[in-house]
């Protein structure tokens, strides 16, 4: 059995206690949070105990920590608990910062540590690239990610989100370098403010496209939009040499009306919870399985750094209007 402690009794935090409760491997001991009340609610919720984190890093009886605090503190807390002898799922992005995720990548390189892009572990998309792997398609040329939130976030959030790329973008930049097989040679990307002006006014965007190119000429293009009034629009599209696979949205309901005036079905589901709790709880599975088997974790630290490279990358481009080359000392090699 795993032991396990939750840093963060946030939302996402309460996402991944069910996750841990969940699988009948693993055993929520602990919950930190900055916010007592909160930490002490989720904890009682779950026959938990609400304890700090340095109390936590120093129990021998925990096995492993999901960290899901705020972004600017993941570096520290991976290098910590890492340090204390604790295997890590740490909630995406590695930092807000590639020169601190890259340093920690150097100091705690060997140690179990998985960051937590959940997209790979929906059925759908996990689907569509063991398509891809097995050559259904042949060479994969041509991929396209949409991935539109129903509505933005508050503008407070925004402000300290790191911005569209590295909040929001991350997951798909994971999602094309894991499909493609690795990280692009070259990152152009456009944004604008068009949703809401304070957003703009924040300093971010919250309308963007971006388009990937590898060196042997594959491209990926990803749009993102802060708004989608009809729902979640999640979907991805691999063109390949032999053939085309698709994922589509998931919808409400999978009833389909056809008539004389023609033919509709329902909207995607409109939350994020709804769309990606099964890939949360597969994410979850895969880590203690890993873990278990003494394997490589299935999304390590340096692929949680090649996402932030391209998302690092993608700010500047916009900002430039210029293409940004991803150098190897931009993803730690």
């Amino acid at each position: 059995m795993l032991n396990v402690a939750l840093l963060g009794a946030g939302r996402i935090g309460q996402v991944h206690a069910r996750s841990i409760t969940a699988n009948k491997d693993s055993r929520l001991v602990a919950v930190a949070d900055v916010v007592a009340d909160a930490a002490a609610s989720l904890a009682a919720q779950y026959g938990a105990d609400a304890r700090s984190v340095d109390d936590i890093l120093a129990d021998p009886a925990i096995d492993a920590v999901l960290i899901a605090t705020s972004t600017d503190t993941h570096s520290d807390l991976i290098e910590r608990a890492t340090a204390a002898g604790k295997a890590v799922l740490c909630e995406k992005p590695v930092d807000l910062s590639l020169e601190r995720a890259l340093a920690c990548q150097a100091k705690v390189a060997g140690k179990p540590v998985m960051i937590g892009f959940n997209r790979r572990f929906d059925p759908n998309f996990a689907a569509l690239k063991a398509a891809f792997d097995k050559g259904e398609i042949g060479k994969g040329e041509l991929l396209s990610i949409t991935s539109f939130d129903p509505a933005p976030p508050p503008v407070s959030y925004i402000r300290v989100s790191g911005g569209l790329f590295r909040d929001m973008m991350i997951h798909d930049f994971d999602m094309a370098c894991w499909i493609m097989g690795g990280p692009p040679a070259k990152v152009t990307a456009a944004g604008s403010s068009i949703v809401d002006p304070a957003i703009g006014a924040a300093g971010d965007v919250d309308t963007a496209a971006v388009t990937l190119t590898w060196d042997d000429g594959r491209i990926a293009v990803i749009k993102n939009s802060r708004r989608a009034g009809y729902g979640y629009d999640q979907r991805v599209e691999l063109l390949g040499s032999e053939g085309l696979l698709s994922a589509k949205n998931v919808l409400e309901n999978t009833v389909e009306k056809i008539t004389v005036d023609g033919a509709c079905s329902a909207k995607p589901v409109y939350f994020f919870l709804e769309r990606y709790m099964r890939a949360y709880e597969a994410e979850w599975t895969a880590f203690v399985e890993a873990l278990k088997a003494e394997s490589t974790l299935p999304v390590t630290l340096g692929e949680g750094v090649a996402a932030l490279a391209c998302a690092e990358a993608a700010t500047r481009s916009a900002q430039t209007g210029e293409s940004v080359a991803i150098t190897p000392a931009m993803i730690g090699r």
